[in-house]
């Protein structure tokens, strides 16, 4: 298999997918591509200026008349056969994932599986779309309800996810009728001209899925196309808090989920082994770049010395480079800025009174070319610290003691981001109790990383998610339909005579 890029040819920038083919840039505009575990450039994407954008738009009001008047279940079935070509080139489809972001390429399979859950869940279009119906409401009357497309939406995706991420939006809004504009990461755009690609191949009408790469421009271009009514974006609460604003004051309908710092509270009952085992995996996969990564460890009481003890014998023994080499089990972070930021976050730590454990711009990768950074480990991090506060989005993992459950709940409860969240124990009553004060969208208990199925919904609380719906799921179809509701009756049930009172059912 190629290590090239999907357009073919490295020289040449990566193209934008406007309706159902490949559409050159007009050349202004480029970014350079990247292989992290190099630092070598491996080509280059165009940028989407206002034009390029508004083309991308224009392709997908074309289309929506027919789509959104297209029946549910042929719906369903072009997004079948996309589901079965995805599924059948996965290999291909992670290969470009770990070439562009640096994950392991086994990590990469496992995003591609968790998009296509989702895909699978949009089949269950015809189904996910029925209304409901009362016969004989009152005076000959029927009620019934409907949901109908937005019309043309769009999605902003993060680098991190360059495949599941989309997979969350496109699949639900197309099953629902919509057409869609996909502004994906431009540090990482391939995967999303190769899922363009197949989706064209599976027979999708032109027009209804587009990609154009950009950056702010591009954004920009979305938020205040007039033709656009709804808008899903995942990324920093920065701009997921500018996205919603910038849309909800022109109207759209917005769901900008950001930012994190999840805690995996492990109490006194719980192993120490399963609690580190669980961690590892949590705050070190993908190199930390998840928004559901575990990035601060609550160690109550006595478990405090026997995990940092457990951690840092892990941490040693960590396999780290180049996401395509057997037996890798951290690869580098996706860009030389990220990771002089997530070696920044170290130094701040330092600083501010944390003891470091397991220093990670020491390992010996570090030395090598590539973007990486070694797994790093703070004990004694308190609440004030820069690097238990903000967001580091890399493999750095903070140790907080505290003496009791209580004081770890109201630890978790009081920081501003709420997206996910994890209790180890072996108590059932201590799980419930957790279950029901924790403050945040989604709970793990003995799982480190709860992310929903594709048939729940994912999204945090608090400035984790901005909006009134969470992503995919039902949650997902609601947010991409407007509901309608209808009452009929016919001209023989008609009693004559203007009514003047509030019409109640009889």
């Amino acid at each position: 298999m190629s290590d090239s890029l999907p357009n073919g040819a490295a020289s040449q920038p990566l193209a934008h997918h406007i309706g159902g083919v490949r559409v050159a840039g007009d050349g202004a505009r480029s970014a350079p591509l990247f292989n992290p575990a190099t630092g070598q450039q491996s080509g280059t994407v165009s940028l989407a200026n206002a034009a390029t954008v508004d083309h991308a738009v224009a392709a997908a009001q074309t289309a929506f008349p027919a789509w959104s008047d297209t029946p549910p279940l042929k719906r369903a079935r072009i997004l079948n056969r996309f589901r079965q070509i995805v599924e059948a080139r996965s290999a291909e489809l992670a290969r470009a994932i770990t070439l562009e972001h640096g994950k392991t390429f086994d990590d990469a399979l496992g995003e591609v599986a968790r998009g296509i859950e989702v895909v699978e869940f949009a089949c269950g279009a015809p189904h996910l779309l029925k209304g409901q119906f009362t016969d004989q409401i009152g005076g000959g009357i029927d009620n019934w309800s409907m949901r109908q497309p937005l019309g043309v939406v769009a999605g902003i995706t993060p680098f991190n996810f360059p495949a599941m991420v989309p997979m969350w939006m496109f699949p639900i809004a197309l099953a629902c009728g919509n057409t869609f504009v996909l502004k994906p990461s431009e540090r990482d755009p391939s995967a999303a001209v190769l899922l363009a690609d197949w989706f064209a191949e599976a027979g999708l009408p032109a027009g209804v899925f587009n990609v154009v790469h950009g950056d702010k421009t591009a954004v920009d271009a979305l938020l205040a196309h007039p033709d656009v009514q709804a808008l899903s974006f995942v990324g920093s609460t920065p701009v997921a808090e500018y996205i919603y604003r910038e849309g909800t004051r022109r109207g759209k309908r917005v769901q900008a989920l950001g930012g994190a710092k999840n805690h995996l509270i492990a109490m006194p009952d719980a192993s120490p082994v399963q609690v580190a085992d669980a961690l590892m995996g949590a705050a070190f996969g993908s190199a930390g770049e998840r928004c559901m990564a575990i990035s601060v460890a609550v160690a109550v009481g006595s478990m405090s010395d026997v995990l940092v003890e457990e951690l840092q014998k892990r941490i040693g023994t960590l396999r780290v480079g180049s996401g395509l080499d057997d037996g890798i089990e951290m690869g580098p972070l996706v860009t030389s800025a990220h990771r002089d930021k997530v070696t920044g976050y170290i130094a701040r730590g330092i600083e501010e009174g944390a003891r470091l454990v397991v220093d990670g711009r020491q390992h010996a990768i570090c030395k090598q070319d590539g973007y990486f950074v070694g797994a790093t480990l703070f004990d004694h991090v308190t609440p004030d610290m820069t690097i238990y506060r903000e967001e580091i989005f890399g493999p750095v993992l903070a140790i907080v003691r505290v003496p009791d459950f209580a004081s770890a709940v109201d630890l978790v409860n009081a920081h501003e981001f709420a997206n996910g969240v994890a209790l180890y124990t072996s108590d059932g009553g201590t799980a419930r109790a957790f279950a029901r004060s924790i403050k945040a969208g989604m709970v793990g208990i003995n799982v480190p990383l709860p992310v929903p199925m594709a048939w729940h919904s994912f999204g945090g609380w608090k400035r984790s998610l901005f909006g009134d719906h969470h992503a995919y799921g039902e949650e997902g179809i609601r947010f991409y339909t407007r509901y309608k509701s209808v009452m009929q009756r016919w001209p023989g049930s008609i009693a004559r005579g203007a009514e003047f009172t509030m019409p109640v059912a009889s």
